[in-house]
């Protein structure tokens, strides 16, 4: 047992509980306090390190545990940057993003240069190398769009990638400056780093692509696989650090790559986001704050005069990109603001480059002390940077912020009142496939979206007297848990009725069902490749259905290949289906190839052209559906094949889709696929209506009467004498 008396409480605190107590309750309870006077909780989270830190009431050092977690907490940054932003749009912006990275670097290098030379009075090394820091930027206001909701917006886009250039030259430029004043720049220098830094770009984009792929295919426990993720970004950035560029670098490069494996909608996303705002980055906020000193206020003119400049100069010239870019880009003033404010803030590279000038010595004065490229005034100035440069940020881009979220708000909810009719359910029949069919579900439908999900079990009322419920409450219980990890909901339905098909067709009806999710098992062959069940189902439902097969998770593959039949584009349902695909490309970051004819292709071509959503999508001739084996030369291991087929008697109803079963089953057997049957009328639009419409009847009295025959047949059991 402890005695009270044997504790240490002498300032700064050393116990090791009480310190993470304290920090915990700081995290708790700073941006609680600082929300009520409406000041953005990362400023309450930097003054809180301002007032516990070594320069306000000395509670706790700027020790080794609080650098490696702000370390931690700033590569967190970078990484969920890349992570959350919108890949299809960075790569639509990317002369963009050029234009603004250029921009931002290079205006306040040059009135940097300018004012540090000429006002302060500083060499011209020294004032290259201030300059070079007010040029980059952290983004330690993006938490605040990602909390809105906003962080894969396109100023978000703009100025995330604008941070990479910005780094990427002022860090340049400070390893150019910190070798000449030893002496040690030669083109041997410059040679090594470059190939360097193309060995790790080249081992972050083509390499780790392959080791998670293959990690996320063999391993899903959701432990695993956020150690995993971790494990990657912090790799990514030591080969960095190793390449001689900044670890923050490493941290978004890892973030992009990892992208498409980690859908937006996961359980797995989920977790990243919690941990990272929960821990890791109040940390590094925490950590920015006591490096602040107040004290400087009072130490005379020197202090203040640089402190002022510096301030000006940095502020100044951020907004004057940001503005210029806005014009340039021709942006909105919100879209500006959000810019702005983003790339106002300086901490982590800013404090970087300062210190290595602090600590670069040029000579000694006669008394022995020594000259740095960059003065105690100049660190000074910093630190008071740091400070007001995070405030006016996060005030900026809290206020852009909320005015983006509306602004998205109420284009969604435009879009949904157009998709006001949509409900999608799945079918849930395997308790294997419970999570990869809920997924599914989930991709069908746009972020933010509020369609509803369904998911459906049927439970046959012969087999209650022999079978118990308890199968079918787990099932629906696994599938509202694992939506919830992911912060969606799906609204469980349990319903019993003589057969499976007229529970999923009765269940459609009444709900109003738009899209239906039905799995394929695994183990499906040509010869019971669909069943009776789900042809019944394709017969007598006219919505939108989606058989699914999947042969790996769905966050790994890279592509979909989508094949069109003659005519799709007159079905009721084209626009539809296109729509859903389109969303499902966008929100997994896949590549999309259509194959159809050159009438459907050129449909499909207009109606992406005049989408808001940008896709990668390429368009191939094939008209020959005898020679659909084709595909098995098309098709590589990690691409979906999604094969949009027609109920028999509609417009574009392929006879050659008889010999599907065949050709997939023996062919196909290793890749992911979708077949699809597109919404439709009820009655055929040129020919069979009254006959789709008697078979479906048929079909149904053949069903009651098979019902009746297993009960009569469990009635037999009942009475018959035992022997």
């Amino acid at each position: 047992m402890v005695l009270l008396s044997a504790l240490e409480f002498s300032l700064p605190l050393k116990n090791p509980v009480i310190i993470f107590s304290l920090v915990l309750f700081i995290i708790l309870f700073a941006p609680i306090l600082f929300n009520k006077i409406k000041v953005p909780h990362i400023i309450g989270l930097i003054i809180a390190g301002v007032i516990i830190g070594p320069y306000g009431l000395n509670l706790l050092r700027r020790d080794a545990s609080m650098v490696l977690f702000g370390t931690v907490g700033l590569l967190y940054i970078m990484f969920l940057a890349g992570l959350e932003i919108d890949l299809a749009e960075f790569k639509k912006n990317r002369n963009k993003i050029l234009v603004f990275g250029l921009i931002t670097f290079i205006l306040p290098l040059v009135f940097g240069t300018l004012a540090s030379y000429y006002i302060l009075g500083y060499g011209f090394l020294a004032s290259l190398l201030l300059a070079s820091m007010f040029s980059t930027h952290t983004l330690v206001s993006y938490p605040i769009a990602s909390k809105y909701g906003v962080s894969r917006s396109r100023a978000v886009s703009l100025t995330v990638g604008g941070t990479m250039i910005t780094d990427i030259l002022a860090l340049l430029i400070l390893a150019g400056i910190a070798g000449m004043t030893k002496e040690e720049v030669t083109a041997g220098f410059w040679i090594q780093l470059g190939l360097s830094s193309i060995l790790f770009v080249l081992t972050v984009l083509f390499v780790f692509p392959i080791i998670i792929r293959w990690f996320f295919k063999h391993f899903e426990d959701s432990v695993s696989q956020y150690i995993f993720v971790l494990a990657m970004v912090f790799l990514a950035s030591f080969l960095a650090e190793a390449a001689g560029i900044e670890a923050i670098i490493g941290a978004f490069f890892s973030g992009l790559v990892l992208n498409k494996f980690v859908p937006h909608s996961s359980p797995l996303m989920n977790r990243i986001d919690f941990v990272g705002n929960a821990i890791f980055i109040p940390f590094f906020l925490i950590g920015v704050g006591m490096l602040v000193d107040i004290s400087v206020l009072v130490k005379g003119w020197g202090a203040l005069k640089v402190a002022g400049v510096i301030i000006c100069v940095a502020l100044s010239t951020k907004y004057a990109a940001a503005y210029i870019t806005q014009k340039l880009l021709r942006l909105s003033p919100t879209e500006g603001k959000m810019i702005f404010g983003l790339s106002a803030s300086h901490a982590a590279a800013t404090l970087a480059i300062i210190l290595v000038g602090y600590n670069i010595i040029i000579g000694e004065t006669p008394a022995g002390e020594p000259i740095r490229l960059l003065n105690e005034d100049v660190l000074n100035g910093t630190i008071l940077l740091i400070l007001v440069s995070c405030g006016v940020g996060s005030f900026v881009v809290e206020q852009a912020s909320k005015t983006l979220a509306l602004q998205e708000e109420e284009a969604s909810d435009q879009a949904q009142s157009q998709e006001s009719e949509d409900k999608i359910m799945v079918s849930l029949a395997y308790p294997d496939m419970i999570t990869e069919l809920v997924d599914f579900g989930i991709r069908l439908r746009p972020q933010k979206s509020n369609i509803p999900i369904y998911g459906l079990n049927i439970i046959e009322d012969d087999n209650t007297a022999y079978k118990p419920t308890n199968g079918s409450k787990k099932i629906l219980e696994k599938a509202v848990s694992h939506a919830a990890a992911s912060d969606n909901t799906i609204i469980p339905l349990t319903r019993y009725d003589s057969s499976i098909t007229n529970g999923i067709v009765y269940t459609i009806k009444e709900h109003n069902i738009s899209d239906v999710v039905i799995g394929m098992h695994k183990s499906a062959d040509q010869h019971r490749f669909l069943g009776q069940k789900a042809e019944n189902i394709i017969k007598r439902v006219h919505e939108t259905i989606y058989i699914y097969k999947p042969a790996q998770p769905f966050n790994t593959l890279k592509r979909m290949v989508i094949a069109v039949p003659p005519l799709a584009e007159t079905e009721p349902g084209f626009l539809h289906w296109l729509h859903k695909l389109v969303v499902m490309a966008k929100e997994s970051g896949m590549a999309v190839s259509f194959y159809g004819n050159t009438v459907s292709l050129e449909v499909i071509k207009d109606v992406l052209d005049r989408s808001a959503a940008f896709i990668s999508s390429s368009f191939h001739l094939f008209s020959d559906w005898d020679d659909f084996l084709i595909f098995k030369s098309e098709l590589k291991v990690n691409d979906i094949l999604i094969i949009i087929s027609s109920r028999k008697g509609h417009d574009s109803y392929q006879h050659q889709s008889q010999k599907l079963p065949y050709y997939l089953s023996s062919y196909f057997g290793k890749y992911s696929f979708i077949i699809l049957y597109p919404k439709q009328l009820e009655l055929g639009i040129n020919m069979g209506n009254i006959e789709l419409a008697d078979s479906a009847l048929i079909e149904t009295i053949s069903e009651q009467i098979g019902a009746l025959g297993k009960a009569g047949g469990y009635l037999k059991k009942v009475f018959q004498p035992k022997k």
